[in-house]
């Protein structure tokens, strides 16, 4: 038996899709800034953050009933079935923000918000009554805080540290390394009495600040 996709709603509320998608996006990147270092050719590309999750997909709906001998064409409105998603961006009363959600189907479980719905509406009855539509469906990944702190934990910079400067190496070398920050090279220079980078030699001695 085919295992139906279903929107599970913060608060309880289940949305069943009225057929499983045929294929669906999963999308992440992350941010990246560029930091001139004195003394190096180029500038140092320095990771800022990590961009949420996007899951994107179409649903399909369809009430559309075939005439018969008896009566003719009939069929409910989608517009109701598509309105299902789109209450999904608006503020619950109760939350004072639109409500989380998790699309569940088989081994696919992602937690996140609704950002966009685009709805095409593709056929009607004699009265206008819309009997089948598309919906071309945004979701965005929600990640905590704290929760980010668990899955990804920083050394804390937190005590003072020695290292040697090795051949080939900078002072932003060491910022990086401990403090996640290009630009903190002029506290290790401050600290080792250092008034030019360039001057910082294989074999020194650096004691890196706690911060």
């Amino acid at each position: 038996m085919t295992e139906k996709a279903v929107i599970e709603v913060e608060g309880g509320k289940k949305i069943e899709v009225m057929f499983n998608p045929e294929s669906y996006q999963l999308s992440q990147s992350a941010s990246y800034s560029e930091k001139k270092i004195p003394g190096l050719d180029g500038p140092v590309s320095q990771f800022i953050a990590g961009e949420t999750m996007t899951l994107d997909m179409t649903l399909y709906f369809d009430t559309y009933a075939p005439p018969t001998a008896e009566a003719g064409e009939s069929g409910t409105s989608v517009a109701a079935k598509v309105g299902e998603l789109t209450k999904l961006l608006k503020i619950d009363g109760s939350l004072h923000r639109p409500p989380s959600v998790s699309f569940c189907w088989g081994k696919l479980k992602f937690h996140g918000c609704v950002t966009s719905v685009k709805a095409s509406y593709t056929m009607f009855l004699a009265d206008g009554t819309p009997v089948r539509a598309k919906a071309d469906v945004s979701f965005r990944s929600l990640l905590h805080a704290d929760e980010s702190r668990r899955q990804s934990p920083f050394e804390s910079p937190d005590r003072t540290k020695v290292r040697v400067l090795h051949e080939g190496e900078q002072l932003w070398h060491y910022a990086w390394q401990e403090y996640g920050d290009v630009e903190r090279w002029r506290e290790i220079a401050i600290q080792n009495g250092i008034t030019n980078p360039l001057d910082a030699e294989p074999g020194m001695t650096l004691t890196l600040p706690a911060l």
